[in-house]
């Protein structure tokens, strides 16, 4: 497969536009009107790495309950990433957007709604994994491409060979996290949290347990809570009578950010390495100083100096008014490694847009140098940030 770099940067594509405007076909009548707008959908493409039609893809976000903090980035940067493709001109999209309300039976609803009705040729999300696990076999079923752009939990891939994601695996990033912990803090004894009605955070326990056996810490107490608990006094009380050195902790940001405060709160001053739910400004918004000095395993971070990433930043602070996240910066990514392959299939085609992420090697993203491997997972590197100064920074030795 030919190798392309996205383009990406607002600048880039500026510069591409202009210096490509004496090859593109005026489509305008003697009206002034624009005649390839009004052509039918069903209109063939002109040219295999041009479709003409505007392909149609469906995006899932939670829009509204306890995955908000996350779905309202991804979003934000989905439409970010679909303006700066159509202004590119190479393809043309449109996003068709629901909320999944980070319930399950809502993420079906969602899904169902874009395949049968709005004829979707692609899908992004569902924000939270156990969304995917229920949504995405309908994907699957229809042979309509699904990518993932924040779903971590083992087992999303093995839906079926239409499901893909870009988001590095909790098995991925979770091991190489502790061990920076037990490098930087001396840790061999801990004490394990973790929310057990989510599919996420249940499979970032259990990569956590094994990983902490694995690399010789003793587990001292191991406790867990339901998603939507405010009060996890009984469940710190036990932990720090049990004297850890620190706290491995799997848990949306909601939760994450409160059992943070009321661990300090009871004494527990000990570090704190959380899974991919805590990925968020919301931690730092939420438990502010209390958030100091918690580690964990990132697939992006916001320093990263390359001009695809600093562009994205610019791009999405003025937009937002808000710095991007990683959430945010998997969501453009996926959109734009999602346009990459109606380019190279030359059409709306789901199975054509499959075959060509499939394929899809050495992407050059702003998540760094992007492949899907052939598990259809995502296979670049990741980093250990520490919340420092009250934002993300990334851990150096």
């Amino acid at each position: 497969m030919r190798s392309k770099t996205l383009m990406m940067l607002p600048l880039v594509l500026a510069l591409v536009l202009a210096a490509c405007a004496d090859d593109v076909e005026d489509t305008t009548d003697e009206t002034g009107e624009d005649v390839a707008a009004e052509a039918p959908d069903d209109e063939p493409a002109e040219a295999p790495d041009a479709p003409d039609d505007v392909v149609r893809i469906g995006v899932v976000f939670s829009q509204t309950a306890g995955a908000a903090v996350y779905g309202e980035t991804q979003r934000q940067a989905a439409e970010l990433a679909a303006e700066e493709i159509n202004a590119a001109g190479n393809v043309a999209i449109e996003l068709i957007i629901e909320d999944d309300a980070s319930a399950p039976e809502q993420g079906i609803t969602a899904y169902e709604r874009l395949i049968q009705q709005e004829q979707v040729s692609a899908l992004i999300g569902p924000t939270l994994s156990n969304v995917f696990f229920s949504a995405g076999p309908l994907a699957q079923d229809a042979g309509i491409p699904a990518l993932g752009v924040s779903t971590t939990a083992d087992g999303i891939t093995d839906i079926g060979d239409f499901i893909f994601r870009n988001a590095l695996t909790e098995a991925q990033v979770i091991p190489d996290t502790i061990a920076a912990a037990i490098n930087e803090f001396g840790l061999e004894r801990v004490a394990l949290f973790h929310a057990d009605d989510d599919a996420f955070t249940v499979s970032g326990y259990q990569i956590m347990l094994q990983a902490a056996q694995d690399q010789g810490l003793e587990i001292v107490s191991d406790q867990s809570f339901a998603t939507g608990d405010s009060d996890f006094s009984a469940q710190l009380t036990a932990a720090r009578d049990a004297e850890p050195d620190a706290l491995f902790v799997s848990a949306l940001a909601e939760e994450g950010a409160l059992l943070l405060t009321q661990a300090r709160d009871l004494g527990l001053d000990v570090p704190v390495v959380g899974g991919n739910g805590f990925n968020s400004p919301a931690i730092i918004e939420q438990a502010g100083e209390d958030a100091e000095g918690v580690l964990v395993g990132a697939a992006w971070n916001a320093a990263a100096d390359d001009p695809l990433n600093q562009a994205f930043k610019a791009a999405y602070e003025e937009r937002t008014g808000r710095q991007p996240d990683q959430f945010a910066a998997q969501s453009y990514a996926g959109v734009y490694l999602l346009a990459r392959a109606i380019e190279e299939a030359g059409s709306g085609d789901p199975q054509a847009i499959r075959d060509a992420l499939a394929e899809m090697r050495d992407v050059e993203t702003v998540l760094g140098t992007f492949s899907f491997t052939e598990n259809r997972d995502a296979d670049h590197d990741g980093v250990t940030q520490i919340i420092r100064d009250g934002r993300f920074q990334i851990l150096t030795d």
